[in-house]
């Protein structure tokens, strides 16, 4: 019965792990849709958010299922309690992309008001954040996820500097409002999914040392 319930932890990993891998590619995805102006790619990361959705229902389902049956106590209980909450912002990632794909399809209708350089570098550094946060957590590496929460700050750094440039433009012209305000969005929804990448890696470090460190220095 243990080594059952132990590979049902492992499988609930591996399903956590793809839809992970998901939510990193629509980050990917939407991006290269906005930068190369492609309406059909930013409607496919909105269609894709089903998937993502599924994943997040089955992952919950799966939890509630091992809670009820098993009844796990210390490390086992942390594991499975961790996975409900990781489930969460990765499904809220997902919004984000679909949030920026929706932003991009405005975009396109659009003369482009400036070359994308901040957003997709802000983007690289949050989708780096995910991927490390979820490397954190296959390898329980609390010293990785540290450093992904570090990284919060710079992310921070870069949707202040978007928002002050484009600030700049509006002053400077109001015709440039409606092509800037969905720029100033989709820098918010990047510091956003680095948001969540961050509570990902405050997890991990309390699935490993029983520990909480949200609301604390990093």
């Amino acid at each position: 019965m243990q080594r059952h319930f132990h590979e049902e932890l492992g499988a609930l990993k591996q399903t956590l792990l793809a839809m992970g891998g998901l939510v990193e590619d629509q980050i990917r995805r939407v991006m290269r849709a906005l930068v190369e102006r492609d309406d059909a790619q930013a409607r496919d990361v909105i269609e894709r958010d089903r998937e993502v959705n599924a994943y997040e229902n089955e992952i919950d389902e799966k939890c509630v299922e091992l809670l009820a049956l098993h009844q796990p106590a210390a490390g086992d209980l942390r594991f499975i309690t961790t996975a409900m909450k990781i489930v969460t912002d990765l499904e809220r990632i997902g919004d984000q992309a679909v949030n920026i794909a929706q932003r991009a399809l405005e975009l396109n209708r659009e003369p482009q008001l400036k070359p994308y350089i901040d957003l997709p570098r802000m983007a690289e550094k949050a989708q780096a954040m995910v991927k490390g946060s979820l490397d954190a957590f296959v390898a329980r590496d609390t010293a990785l996820a540290r450093r992904v929460r570090a990284e919060d700050d710079a992310v921070d750094d870069l949707n202040h500097q978007i928002f002050r440039e484009l600030l700049t433009f509006m002053m400077a012209d109001p015709s440039t409002i409606p092509r800037a305000l969905p720029l100033i969005l989709i820098a918010r929804c990047l510091e956003r999914v680095a948001d969540h990448a961050t509570n990902i890696a405050e997890m991990v470090v309390y699935l490993v040392e029983s520990r909480m460190v949200r609301h604390t220095p990093s």
